[in-house]
């Protein structure tokens, strides 16, 4: 008898796996990031087409091996369809992707930070806030939710705006970070502070993030 296990969670990653098959990258609710085989699933008529591409979210099953998961089915509740015509917004969310990929393991509790992507890949299809923005929020919760978060910069002057809304994100519920804007000038602190973020805690050069600077130059 078969060992199924049904799991929440997002999908990170697509590669392909010799001629038909895909190799995804989960991140769940119940069990971290986990890595599973989809057979078939670069086969036109199969159900798995749709439901093992970045972004998709919902519930997946899956069978479980001595040493791997082979992904069987899946129910998407939100593909994150409005990336198709928004290419910037889904370079944004690629990026998200790759942070998120860099900071989960797997059988950690990764609650917290599944549901900080999916907040945060919402609000980048929302017109009222700007993507930048959200990109800052999403840089200094992911420390913040990982422990790593050191609070607003103590060699740098910063506005009391800017202070307050890194204070803000910091302390905010993940279901409340997306609900304000700020003046050009604090979003140009927070660019900085984010950086310093960046640098000190990454410590990695994402290709996303690449393309995306790119895309924001021309």
């Amino acid at each position: 008898m078969q060992d199924f296990v049904i799991v929440t969670g997002m999908i990170l990653q697509a590669l392909p796996m010799g001629e038909y098959d895909r190799r995804v990258l989960i991140l769940t609710k119940e069990r971290g990031k986990i890595s599973a085989f989809a057979k078939g699933a670069r086969r036109q008529n199969s159900k798995l087409v749709a439901r093992t591409n970045p972004f998709c979210f919902g519930t997946f099953k899956l069978y479980e091996g001595r040493n791997s998961y082979s992904l069987v089915d899946g129910e998407i509740s939100n593909y994150f369809d409005g990336f198709r015509e928004d290419l910037e917004g889904a370079v944004y969310g690629m990026y998200f992707l790759d942070v998120a990929d860099y900071y989960t393991r797997e059988n950690n509790d990764e609650k917290n930070m599944l549901s900080l992507l999916y907040q945060s890949l919402r609000a980048l299809l929302l017109p009222s806030i700007p993507n930048e923005l959200v990109r800052y929020i999403f840089e200094m919760k992911t420390l913040a939710v990982n422990g790593e978060f050191p609070g607003p910069p103590e060699d740098t002057a910063i506005l009391p705006d800017t202070r307050y809304a890194i204070e803000y994100v910091a302390a905010a519920g993940l279901d409340k970070l997306y609900t304000f804007v700020v003046s050009d000038e604090v979003l140009k602190e927070l660019s900085q502070c984010a950086g310093k973020y960046r640098k000190r805690f990454l410590g990695k050069k994402f290709k996303s993030l690449e393309i995306l600077e790119e895309l924001l130059q021309k």
